[in-house]
């Protein structure tokens, strides 16, 4: 789907959309850690369910490049996003549920494992293809998100909470890029095969 544009008052029209957050944005502006974060929330199913823990997961090391043509307020339908994601880099910020609470060791046996599945050196990386301005202070930003060799369709859906700050959410499912959500205690507990990535960045104004 192509982008939808501003009408004539085109950054005006953004920065009314976005609540004034997107005011003196225009340029390049490359973000990673010291910005925002980027993490990965999964949860589970099975008869042991009860067991285990719904996880809030962190990518420590990542990097994106947000480009906004134009002056001041910028075009932001023409704006674009790539981020590279280095998936060795994971750390288990919380746990939730669970017939106890989430220790250090699970909290290592949980990263073991994960790079297992993925390897230690997985990266994934975002290439945006579309920016769609919604409702005041909403829109999505459709892409590309490659891992494991697998290239899959991804839809961020954005709002602005502050002036500057800007907050993505979306869905996917680990099956559609080859990974085997985990298993335990011989299939009654399972991790959800769709996990939701959340991201959060802060743009300086120019």
């Amino acid at each position: 789907m192509p982008p939808r544009r501003p009408g004539p008052a085109g950054g005006q029209w953004a920065a009314r959309a976005y609540g004034g957050g997107v005011a003196g944005i225009a340029g390049t502006h490359d973000l990673g850690p010291q910005s925002g974060r980027v993490l990965v929330k999964t949860g589970r199913i099975g008869l042991a369910a009860r067991v285990g823990h719904d996880l809030t997961i962190e990518i420590t090391r990542w990097s994106a490049r947000v480009t906004v043509p134009g002056a001041g307020g910028g075009d932001i339908a023409a704006a674009t996003v790539t981020a590279e994601l280095d998936l060795g880099s994971l750390a288990v910020r919380a746990g939730t549920g669970g017939a106890k609470a989430l220790t250090d060791r699970d909290r290592g046996d949980i990263l073991n494992t994960a790079r297992k599945i993925l390897g230690a050196t997985a990266t994934g990386t975002f290439t945006s293809s579309g920016v769609t301005l919604q409702a005041e202070g909403t829109g999505t930003i459709e892409g590309t998100l490659a891992l494991r060799g697998t290239s899959q369709p991804i839809r961020l859906q954005v709002t602005s909470p502050a002036p500057g700050r800007y907050r993505g959410s979306a869905q996917l499912r680990q099956s559609d890029f080859g990974i085997p959500p985990y298993s335990g205690f011989f299939g009654a507990l399972k991790l959800r095969d769709e996990v939701t990535v959340e991201v959060e960045v802060e743009l300086a104004a120019g």
